[in-house]
């Protein structure tokens, strides 16, 4: 069945229904007509946990409100307006993805000069921000000034990965409808990667490890080296049996995130500086090459400090699905151990959380659970990934 631009959001029939309403108000705008009071609106907030799908959700809207299909509802995923969308490549659509660990306040400002200019299709003007949460102050101030004064045919589509007020400053929240996900139910899940191609088995075992997260559940579904990954991380809780393991897994844990950043971005790292390179006239001997290479230092320097930015946050982001996995782990070994009928995180690991149990006092699994989401805590206040790790796998070691 072709569900148009809403293929990706999976599971969220809810939120379907309202943006699907919100498109349609917006064509009978376009057209010149009287849509109901409060169908669509200018500024809108998508939520949810992580994996749950908001961004998609978002995209996905975006594409609807550009959609040029005329004699059915907005979103029919085929004609040029919803494909360029989908793609990245529409005029009229700017998506904000931060590289680094921060959305700053001049890419802000030049974003909301842009986002005041008509729409070259007549359409919308949309401007899509993945990770709201991450604008500094002064880029979330110059943000609500645009949004408490927007442009006629503009449309914020701000995206957070959780509900939790601070996540978004309260001023823009107020200014914006939010839309909320919850997470897609593991059928749901496995329904959509069959429909992509997977055999059912594949699908339903990805879908019943992947904690609610569609994007996780295709990787492990797709990628040897992401299920490769995942086994190790989870091998480590009945691996640290001497003190001396704990230095061991530290060093498979933080190595393995180091290489993800650097195999994530190195061809790429390499591509933009030798582009930079070239346009700042290197290699060149005409009049004037002298003075444009000695002003190329800076700007390379410059492209180097966002890679290392952008390399560091690629680094947490690994090691922060390796703490996921096992604070899973450890939450199913109190499951285990209390008797409770409660779906496991890791079904395919049950044998391991029963011998867990077996060994361990629930006291002693949850003080493990606490050490896993301490880690979890400091990382998020920039203690050095070694240190915090090995700290937590002392308190693992232990119990």
């Amino acid at each position: 069945m072709n569900r148009g631009v809403w293929g990706e959001v999976v599971g969220q029939p809810e939120a379907v229904a309202v943006l699907s309403a919100a498109a349609e108000a917006a064509a009978s705008i376009v057209a010149g007509g009287t849509p109901a009071p409060g169908a669509m609106t200018h500024a809108w907030l998508f939520t949810g946990p992580p994996g749950s799908g908001h961004v998609d959700a978002a995209r996905s809207f975006a594409a609807a409100l550009q959609c040029a299909v005329t004699d059915d509802r907005p979103g029919c995923g085929t004609c040029a307006g919803c494909h360029t969308t989908l793609a990245g490549t529409h005029a009229d659509v700017r998506v904000v993805a931060p590289e680094g660990l921060s959305i700053s306040v001049a890419e802000m400002r030049s974003l909301v000069q842009v986002s005041a200019r008509r729409p070259t299709s007549g359409r919308w003007q949309v401007v899509l921000v993945t990770e709201a949460d991450r604008l500094t102050e002064g880029a979330a101030n110059a943000l609500l000034k645009a949004v408490e004064e927007p442009p006629e045919r503009t449309v914020f589509l701000l995206c957070a990965p959780s509900g939790h007020p601070h996540d978004v400053s309260v001023t823009i929240r107020s200014r914006c409808r939010v839309v909320s996900l919850g997470t897609p139910r593991p059928a749901a899940i496995a329904s959509a990667l069959a429909e992509e191609g997977l055999s059912p088995e594949v699908a339903s075992w990805a879908a019943s490890v992947c904690g609610g997260h569609v994007g996780r559940a295709r990787r492990l579904a797709t990628d040897e080296a992401v299920r490769a990954r995942r086994e190790s991380v989870l091998r480590i809780p009945l691996a640290l049996r001497r003190p001396a393991d704990v230095f061991t897994c530290a060093d498979q844990l933080v190595n393995a995130a180091e290489a993800d950043a650097v195999s994530a971005h190195e061809g790429r790292d390499v591509a933009e500086r030798e582009a930079l390179e070239t346009a700042m006239g290197a290699g060149g001997t005409g009049k004037g090459t002298a003075a444009a290479t000695r002003g190329a230092k800076g700007a390379i320097k410059d492209l180097e400090k966002r890679q290392k930015s952008r390399a560091t946050r690629t680094q947490r982001d690994s090691l922060d699905q390796a703490l996921i996995d096992l604070a899973a782990f450890y939450r199913d070994v109190l499951v285990t151990s209390s008797g409770a009928r409660a779906v496991l995180n890791h079904p395919d690991r049950a044998d391991d959380a029963r011998r867990a149990a077996e060994a361990w006092t629930p006291e002693s699994a949850l003080r493990r659970l606490e050490a896993v989401l301490g880690c979890r805590t400091a990382l998020e206040r920039n203690v050095k990934p070694r240190i915090a790790v090995e700290a937590m796998l002392v308190a693992l070691q232990r119990g």
